[in-house]
């Protein structure tokens, strides 16, 4: 009887498992890594936080609502709207497949967002205020009838801001009331990133076609919109640059510079190939644009 109970326990354990893990492939963890690493920077940027274990308890904190809760939850969200799509041009992911239910989607988001909103009022008015416009362009940028991801200007920006500028300030506020230069930065950061997010739509151009999905590369062709990733990325670094410069702080001016002159070589390389060359451009280019933001960060400490 007890071999039986527990071979019933396994087999129903056993059966859980793959669909646990599809709901894991719906909030895409692969994605997470933007918001949380943006909320860090903003919590260093803060100068306010130090290496005692309620100071890193609450940047986890942080990362843990920016990452899986909103992050996680704005892809669901994404994922539902995309469903038709979805169904047409990828059948195997978790909707269009069958393998999470429409009512298991709808159950993930009432546990997502309140979850994540209770943190950001744990951590403070402006945390609130940030992941409210947050979630607002997760929406907006999924659901009709905006949908603001048909056309790679509006949608890419949404992200961008989202996932960089967002993160970071909130990443400030949770610690001390944000200032000027950290928004200047978070908001340099956020243009720069509006470039890496036009990366990622050289996987699916055809698709997109197809759906009337307006990414940049549709829009202007893969040249051009290689050109206008390169010179986004670059055009950030410079003004965060000329920024330390200006505010006095040269061991920063100097770190980000050398980051960026890494970064030439392999964006000509791109700029000549983007289909070849665009995967390892977004693995090893986008490293260095954002080692560059944790420099920054730290540089504001100083102000």
């Amino acid at each position: 009887m007890e071999q039986s109970f527990a071979q019933t326990t396994s087999t129903t354990f056993a059966a859980s498992r793959p669909a646990f893990s599809q709901f894991i492939k719906l909030m895409k963890p692969i994605t997470w890594f933007g918001p949380t690493y943006a909320i860090m920077c903003g919590a260093v940027a803060s100068g306010a936080t130090s290496w005692s274990v309620a100071d890193v308890s609450r940047i986890l904190l942080a990362m843990f609502m920016a990452g899986p809760m909103l992050c996680g939850v704005s892809q669901v969200i994404n994922d539902y709207f995309d469903r038709e799509v979805d169904a047409l041009n990828e059948p195997n992911r978790p909707i269009p497949s069958g393998a999470v239910k429409l009512w298991q989607v709808a159950v993930m988001v009432l546990l997502l967002v309140p979850i994540g909103v209770g943190i950001s009022l744990y951590l403070g008015r402006e945390v609130f205020l940030f992941t409210g416009i947050g979630l607002f362009f997760a929406v907006a940028y999924s659901a009709p009838p905006v949908r603001a991801k048909r056309n790679g200007w509006y949608g890419n920006s949404m992200v961008a801001i989202s996932y960089e500028g967002l993160a970071w300030m909130a990443g400030h506020a949770a610690f001390a009331s944000i200032t000027g230069p950290s928004i200047l930065i978070a908001l340099l950061y956020s243009f720069g990133s509006h470039g890496i997010m036009t990366i990622n739509d050289y996987k699916s151009i055809e698709g997109d076609k197809a759906s009337g999905v307006n990414t940049i590369p549709v829009l202007h062709g893969k040249q051009w919109a290689a050109r206008s990733i390169v010179a986004t990325m670059n055009i950030a670094q410079v003004g965060v640059i000329a920024a330390f410069a200006a505010w006095g702080q040269l061991w920063a001016t100097l770190i980000i510079t050398v980051i960026l002159l890494a970064q030439l070589p392999l964006q000509r390389s791109f700029l000549r190939q983007p289909d070849e060359m665009y995967l390892k451009f977004s693995a090893i280019g986008v490293n260095f644009f954002v080692w560059g933001m944790l420099v920054a960060a730290i540089g504001l400490r100083g102000l």
